[in-house]
C-alpha cells in the first residue's frame, strides 16, 4: 500500500522523463506487476496525449492585443460605478434567521433552566492529634461511600 502511494506519486514525473536513478527503476519495478497503479499510468498517459493534442502551437506569443487591452482595462477602471440602490423594506430571509435565532436561545435557556442542578462533592478536612498531621474526607452525594486520607509531615 504504501509502494503504491509513493509509486502514484512519483507517475507523472516518471512519465516526464524528470525522475531518475533508484527511484526511477523502483517505480517501473513497481508498475510491471501492480495492476493498480498500471491503470493509474495509462490514464496519465492519455492525458498527456490529450494536452499534446491541443496544445497551442509552439513559437512566440501574439501580442498585437496586449497594450490595448491594457489601456481599456485603465480606462475602465477610471469610469465611476454607481452603487446600487440599498432596498429597505421587508426581508423575509432575514426575517425569519432572526427567529430561529431567538428561538435557538429561548429553547437553550429553558433547557439550562429545567435541569435540576446536581449537588458537588463534598470534602471536607479535620485536625488529628498527630502534630502535623490532617484527615481529608472525601464523599460523593450519589453513593454511600466515603474516602478518608490522613496526611503527615
Amino acid at each position: 500500500m504504501l509502494i503504491c502511494y509513493l509509486t502514484r506519486r512519483r507517475l507523472g514525473a516518471l512519465l516526464d522523463g524528470a525522475l531518475q536513478g533508484t527511484q526511477a527503476r523502483t517505480a517501473e519495478a513497481h508498475l510491471a506487476w501492480c495492476a493498480r497503479c498500471q491503470r493509474e499510468a495509462e490514464s496519465l498517459r492519455g492525458l498527456q496525449a490529450l494536452l499534446r493534442r491541443h496544445a497551442p502551437p509552439a513559437g512566440p506569443p501574439d501580442w498585437t492585443g496586449f497594450w490595448q487591452g491594457v489601456v481599456r482595462g485603465v480606462q475602465d477602471a477610471r469610469r465611476p460605478v454607481p452603487a446600487p440602490a440599498r432596498r429597505w423594506g421587508w426581508r423575509p430571509g432575514l426575517a425569519v434567521g432572526s427567529a430561529l435565532a431567538a428561538l435557538f436561545v429561548a429553547s437553550i435557556t429553558a433547557w439550562q433552566l429545567s435541569v435540576p442542578p446536581r449537588p458537588g462533592v463534598l470534602v471536607s478536612s479535620a485536625e488529628t492529634a498527630t502534630p502535623g498531621g490532617t484527615v481529608m474526607v472525601y464523599s460523593p452525594p450519589e453513593k454511600d461511600v466515603a474516602v478518608v486520607w490522613l496526611f503527615e509531615d
